[in-house]
């Protein structure tokens, strides 16, 4: 979260053995403290709050690669690498938040709520709206800009999410959502901290079967080099263009004639701007092959000083053999047919570190679609779960 201009961190002398501890105290710009920070791994279940006197105290778990997170409501959130920090007192300055207000401006507005909550709840929560659902959902704030077709969504409180499936409490910090539907893209990004409500058997089984063949899964297998024995398959795929796909100097064509017919009202549409119509919504942009299969992990990975980094310029096709874990006898066994899974990435030449749990550096800026995308907050697990917890 790119806010840390708004925030001072100042880093003080405190020196310890082998224990990797984070303390320090948290104040306002006045340098009075600030209690009920919370203060956490984000996506872990590590975490506490600072006392009465701002204070705080964090164990870590050794080797980890997350990112501290300063959360309070009505304060700029504040998020730093916890390599940065560890074994250090910190003095940490939050600031109250302000409205920025974007150069044009679309408000915020009920029936903006009312169109788009179950758009909004199926692509960030996913569909089990019985089991998962947002506990203050009404503080959210809706607004689409009609001329561009975006959706913008902002939770201004910190939304508390239940999932009974997967026996935890999510404290979810949405710092974005924007819903492209001219592209057909949907984007969202924010921190979290899990808290254990339950962890009887059918639990597990539900956080087995959510955890296999997941992202995190991937990345994991990626890290330890276990990627075939862990079940997964990488292709290679080629973007070609597609010739019947309409050019840029058509699709400008169609905004101005969009434009246009805003302006004067229904009016006879041309077969040519009917013809570009038509191909724009049934046709992608582009035509993919697989041109190469069962690629090894060194043509889409580079480590560079003991660090593993994504460092692909094809999109990736991931296919998974997955068989589900079922309960039976009281013990965890897997199912004896198979489904293939299949999920693909898109690096688009960008670099991407991989680390142990699972997460990466940016990950909302790396694509994804098939499985991987359906990997919403309703499968969402902590990066320090390990399969069978």
């Amino acid at each position: 979260m790119k806010k840390a201009i708004l925030l001072l961190l100042m880093i003080l002398p405190f020196y310890l053995s082998l224990a990797q501890t984070i303390k320090g105290k948290v104040v306002n710009d006045i340098e009075k403290p600030i209690s009920n920070v919370n203060i956490y791994l984000d996506g872990t279940k590590t975490g506490t709050i600072s006392g009465a006197d701002g204070s705080f105290t964090l164990q870590l778990p050794s080797m980890n690669n997350n990112s501290l997170v300063f959360q309070k409501d009505d304060y700029e959130t504040f998020t730093i690498s916890t390599s940065e920090v560890l074994n250090k007192t910190l003095k940490v300055v939050l600031i109250k938040a302000k409205e920025i207000e974007e150069v044009r401006i679309v408000p915020y507005t009920e029936a903006a709520y009312k169109n788009y909550i179950n758009f909004f709840l199926d692509s960030f929560i996913g569909y089990d709206k019985e089991n998962v659902r947002i506990k203050n959902q009404r503080s959210l704030k809706f607004s689409y800009d009609k001329e561009n077709k975006i959706l913008k969504v902002k939770a201004p409180q910190t939304l508390i999410i239940e999932n009974k499936n997967l026996g935890y409490t999510i404290d979810y910090n949405l710092e974005e959502f924007s819903a492209n539907f001219d592209e057909n893209t949907t984007r969202f990004m924010g921190t979290s901290f899990f808290k254990e409500t339950k962890a009887n058997d059918k639990v597990k089984l539900n956080r087995m079967n959510a955890y296999d063949g997941s992202q995190v899964h991937f990345f994991r297998s990626v890290y330890e080099s276990k990627v075939a024995g862990e079940g997964f398959i990488v292709n290679q795929i080629t973007k070609f263009p597609n010739s019947k796909y309409p050019t840029e100097e058509e699709l400008q064509r169609l905004r101005d004639f969009a434009k246009t017919l805003k302006l004067k009202g229904t009016i006879n549409v041309p077969d040519d701007i009917l013809d570009i119509g038509a191909r724009k919504r049934n046709e992608p942009p582009y035509k993919i092959a697989v041109t190469k299969t069962q690629i090894p992990e060194s043509d889409y990975t580079k480590k560079k000083d003991g660090k593993l980094f994504l460092d692909y310029e094809f999109m990736m096709q991931i296919n998974f053999k997955r068989y589900f874990y079922e309960l039976k006898k009281g013990q965890f066994v897997k199912a004896e047919i198979p489904i293939i899974q299949t999920s693909f990435l898109h690096p688009e030449g960008d670099v991407f570190e991989i680390y142990r749990d699972g997460n990466t550096s940016n990950p909302g800026m790396l694509t994804n679609q098939g499985e991987f995308a359906k990997d919403k907050i309703e499968k969402l697990l902590p990066l320090d779960y390990n399969l069978g917890d």
